[in-house]
């Protein structure tokens, strides 16, 4: 599978180490341009472009910028495509939006919105990368940690779940995309390893209320 990554930080850089090493194609971009992704072409083992270049060449797309550039993300390429979103809401970085603070729509709702041609899964934003990189353990371990990922569109969720199952670890489905609230930024179970039965249970009981500061 072609993987673009919009993003080449923290996130976007072990995304794509982790799904070059699973057999996939992958093209990291960044808004500076391909030229300052130089290296990652040999130590990760990627192409690299623009992120243009990026949207196209993704039979799926990974979003991983701050969530304040998310209106950057261009749309016309993205359409009809799997987006994977794995933006967190950090008001110190991203100033404040009002309607995540007062709770009335979540961080990948609001790419939705502005991506409305593409089908948004929320994933891969309630761990660190350094837990991505390190904790990932072969099907059917008994400590294999589970993470969580929400979207309207079940080939999208599907994907996701591969992918997380590629990378070592358990998928729970948390159900449509307005549900991805409850492994939001501040959540009890962001970042938190958890097994499957442990992290559904934690879910369940997880009670929305504003967004932390």
């Amino acid at each position: 599978m072609k993987i673009g990554i919009i993003g080449a930080g923290f996130v976007g850089r072990a995304v794509g180490k982790l799904a070059v090493r699973a057999g996939h194609q992958v093209m990291l971009s960044n808004s500076r341009g391909p030229q300052t992704l130089f290296s990652l072409r040999y130590g990760i083992g990627c192409e690299v472009g623009t992120v243009e270049e990026a949207a196209a060449f993704g039979d799926i797309v990974v979003v991983a910028i701050p969530l304040a550039a998310f209106r950057s993300v261009p749309p016309t390429p993205l359409a009809g495509k799997v987006v994977i979103d794995t933006d967190n809401y950090y008001p110190q970085r991203d100033g404040r939006i009002p309607e995540l603070d007062a709770g009335t729509t979540t961080t990948s709702e609001l790419l939705a919105e502005h991506l409305p041609q593409s089908r948004i899964v929320k994933a891969f934003n309630a761990v660190t990368m350094n837990d991505l990189e390190k904790d990932g353990r072969p099907a059917g371990s008994p400590d294999r940690r589970a993470l969580p990922l929400a979207g309207d569109d079940p080939e999208g969720k599907a994907i996701a779940a591969a992918l997380y199952d590629e990378f070592g670890f358990d998928a729970v489905d948390v159900g449509p995309l307005g549900e991805g609230w409850r492994f939001e930024r501040g959540r009890p179970v962001y970042c938190v390893p958890l097994t499957a039965a442990a992290l559904k249970d934690a879910l369940a009981k997880t009670v929305r209320v504003d967004q932390p500061a």
